[in-house]
């Protein structure tokens, strides 16, 4: 050991040490070697012991040397048991270095331990009070044994450890309750009732915080039950027996719900009933969604597993209202892709309904038991209105939330209409000289290039393109991903005019704005690429489609000023003169890109493909770079959800002829040219404003450069005694926090789930999900910036 400098060292052990099972009642739980940290400012006899006691247990070891290596080190690894040097303050205090541990997520199943002098013989035994409030778990009496290190690591391991493991294990059960579509109540031996999960709050009507810690005595019963049913489910469960069968309970309207009830005794500690599980369903003899169950009243001495497939993930919205399953599939389809199954119901549940839609719905229950003439006069009529502009929602009142408020007022809106001698002129950014000497994609600087190389993944991070190309990412990513696609053997063009054409599109995207610029096209290219190789759009769609799409996806916020189409119509700018205050932006981008292409052969794409060819691909830009202004959000996602995903979730619930999902009947569907159409638009929207759904550190550096613009928007509309748009996005009194919250659940959650439903993106509803859970940990803690604040 004397022979280590390093700031971190990490020790490999010659044992080979692999995970154990360990199980947690029916579940099998997988563990990893554990992992063990040392913060220790010096090398001595102690560090030692404590390195040789982690390779005698099969532990994974490092070693820290500073506080703020021991916590980089420790977000990166997430030890299970950290070892503080507390015997010497003069190097670090071992109560800050606590703290800042503490201070991190990860940390809340972690053990730390504090290493602490050895008293001298007439010293009094010191309190570990001081240490416990600083986050310590326990102390260790400075001892350079190898044996006592060792003793006091497996102590540990089979205390502390295994319980945290065991917790985390029971966190995930939780997790599971939580999205389970079942109502769920767990109540103790006593009847107390101790867990509800969502899904019963929402059957009853109650909020968790009004039942917890009553007893099931306490509240109101149902009439429509036969008087001695309690005592016949009381009878059988405390005999250790499962009941099942038919109840009335009372919700908290009073109105009485019939429900499917499976009760199940739980043996807990000294072989005794701890806890009782209800498993309740509303009762519905038709829905083939609920699984069938005995109507006649049931005690059994088996406890089978709860037949609880169907996990949704809930609405992150107030007042959301439950999906209809679409996850439980018999037996005969096993192979269909469940982990679509949350996104697909979801879509059943959306609160953006417009009145069309109700319509379609009523239809297709007439449908049902209508003679087969006048079903196929529904389906012409279905037909006519899906292809209609009938699609707008009625958006419900946003007044309770400023954030969401000023968002749609922001962003699907085209300002209050202003007589003001205002006038707001874009400051073009053409000069030709800041280009630079053209390159091919075979003599990309190498660094560059091996970045390239990484682009089909969807963690891929423009960010540091971004800084290697000096802000030209998208000519270096445009000429990568357009090669992949076959752009240039299907437009006849060579790759010198490829390469003109992506310079002079990112030379006028402006650079001095912080979000509208080449990096976010870049960005929004890079997801499109993403969408298109996914197996179901793919087979969507034709290479024309998938042309349009990348050139649509490099063009549509070409020279934005960085202000928002409302800010231009209050400013009485020219374009918003010139097209009539309607799509502002969206129009001037579509239009420019197409006068900037045409303008010079050297960088015309279109030269050498036939008029009918150039004028199939125009429309299909225009329409998809249209696609991405706000105001018609709901519309398309509306229509994509009622013509794409709910027919392709109703031919894979009826079909049992096959297990495959994408089936003729849902290719029918996906291949028609209106649903082309809804596919390409769906497929930019959710690539422009994909930032949620990025890893954690991109998502917080779009949300930051979103808010500079907004901000900067808000500065320029009080200078010039313009409305403000948006006021709460002021820079001294915004909360980024609570305007991502408000994006995410009035945009984004809706959309994402949709496109999810359709095209299977599980890791972008992952990082959705956790990025949300970032903004409101942040929105919890008062917090109103980034990044929450350093430890004090």
């Amino acid at each position: 050991m004397s022979g280590l400098s390093t700031e971190e060292l990490s020790l490999n052990g010659p044992l080979k040490v692999s995970a154990t099972e360990e199980c947690v009642g029916p579940m099998r739980l997988t563990k990893e070697p554990i992992q063990v940290l040392l913060v220790f400012a010096k090398e001595d006899s102690q560090s030692d012991a404590f390195w040789w006691a982690c390779d005698r247990a099969g532990f994974r070891c490092n070693i820290a040397r500073t506080p703020e290596s021991a916590v980089e080190c420790f977000l990166d690894k997430h030890h299970e048991i950290i070892v503080i040097d507390g015997r010497h303050s003069r190097y670090f205090e071992p109560e800050a270095v606590c703290r800042m541990i503490r201070a991190t997520k990860p940390s809340e199943s972690t053990v730390i331990l504090a290493v602490v002098p050895q008293k001298l013989p007439d010293q009094e035994e010191p309190s570990v009070l001081p240490l416990l409030c600083a986050g310590f778990s326990r102390r260790f009496v400075e001892n350079s044994s190898v044996s006592a290190c060792y003793n006091e690591l497996i102590q540990i391991e089979h205390g502390e450890v295994r319980c945290q493991f065991k917790l985390r294990a029971c966190n995930s059960v939780f997790t599971a309750l939580e999205y389970c579509q079942e109502a769920v109540e767990i109540t103790s031996e006593d009847h107390i009732i101790q867990y509800v999960n969502p899904a019963f709050e929402r059957m009853m009507g109650y909020h968790r915080g009004e039942l917890i810690g009553k007893e099931l005595t306490e509240l109101p019963k149902s009439d429509k039950n036969r008087a001695d049913l309690l005592d016949t489910i009381n009878t059988c469960i405390k005999k250790g027996k499962e009941w099942q069968g038919i109840y009335f309970a009372r919700k908290k309207s009073g109105d009485s719900i019939q429900q499917q009830v499976k009760i199940l005794p739980v043996i807990g500690q000294g072989g005794k009933i701890r806890h009782f599980v209800a498993i309740k369903r509303a009762h519905t003899d038709n829905n083939n969604q609920v699984l069938k169950m005995n109507k006649e009243d049931r005690c059994s001495g088996d406890h089978p597993q709860s037949e609880c497939h169907s996990l949704r993930h809930r609405d992150r919205r107030k007042d959301s209202i439950d999906a209809r399953s679409v996850g439980s599939r018999g037996s005969d389809a096993p192979s269909l892709q469940n982990r679509r199954y949350s996104s697909v119901a979801r879509i059943h549940s959306m609160t953006i309904e417009a009145p069309i839609t109700k319509v379609i719905n009523i239809i297709n229950a007439a449908q049902e038991s209508s003679p087969v003439t006048v079903a196929e006069a529904l389906d012409r009529v279905l037909e006519i209105l899906r292809t209609t502009e009938l699609y707008s929602p009625q958006l419900a009142s946003k007044d309770d939330d400023p954030h969401t408020n000023d968002l749609v007022g922001g962003l699907m809106t085209d300002g209050l209409r202003r007589l003001s001698g205002n006038e707001y002129v874009f400051s073009k950014n053409m000069s030709q000289s800041q280009l630079a000497i053209p390159v091919t994609l075979s003599d990309v600087p190498p660094s560059i290039a091996e970045m390239l190389n990484d682009e089909e993944r969807w963690e891929f991070n423009i960010l540091d393109l971004e800084a290697a190309t000096h802000k030209r990412p998208l000519t270096y990513l445009g000429l990568k991903i357009f090669t992949s696609f076959g752009v240039c053997d299907f437009l006849n063009c060579s790759e010198a005019t490829l390469r003109s054409w992506l310079q002079l599109m990112e030379a006028n995207y402006h650079s001095s704005n912080s979000y509208h610029n080449s990096t976010h096209a870049a960005d929004v290219l890079h997801a499109t690429a993403y969408f298109l190789r996914k197996e179901r759009v793919k087979s969507s769609l034709d290479q024309l489609d998938e042309v349009a799409a990348l050139i649509a996806a490099t063009v549509h916020d070409v020279d934005h000023p960085g202000r928002t189409n409302s800010f231009l119509c209050n400013a009485g700018s020219e374009l918003a003169i010139l097209y009539n205050d309607t799509a502002v932006l969206e129009s001037h981008h579509a239009a420019l890109a197409f006068q900037l292409t045409i303008r010079d052969g050297k960088s015309n794409i279109f030269k050498n493909i036939d008029r009918n060819q150039f004028r199939t691909l125009r429309q299909a830009i225009i329409d998809m770079v249209l696609a991405t202004e706000m105001t018609r959000h709901f519309e398309h996602v509306s229509k994509f959800v009622n013509s794409i995903n709910k027919p392709m979730a109703a031919i894979e619930e009826t079909s049992t002829s096959s297990t495959n999902s994408d089936c003729e009947g849902q290719s029918n569907i996906r291949n028609s040219p209106e649903n082309r159409l809804l596919i390409k638009r769906m497929l930019i929207k959710c690539a422009d404003v994909a930032n949620p759904c990025r890893p954690l550190e991109l998502c917080i550096e779009w949300a930051g450069r979103i808010s500079e613009e907004y901000f900067a928007q808000t500065d320029e509309e009080k200078r010039q005694g313009l409305p403000v748009v948006m006021p709460v996005f002021d820079r001294n009194t915004c909360s980024v926090p609570k305007s991502q919250i408000s994006f995410i659940d009035y945009f984004i959650t809706d959309m994402f789930d949709a496109w999810d439903a359709f095209a299977s993106l599980p890791n972008l509803m992952e990082h959705l999900s956790e990025n949300y859970k970032y903004w409101k940990n942040l929105d919890d803690m008062k917090c109103k910036s980034l990044r929450p604040p350093p430890p004090s």
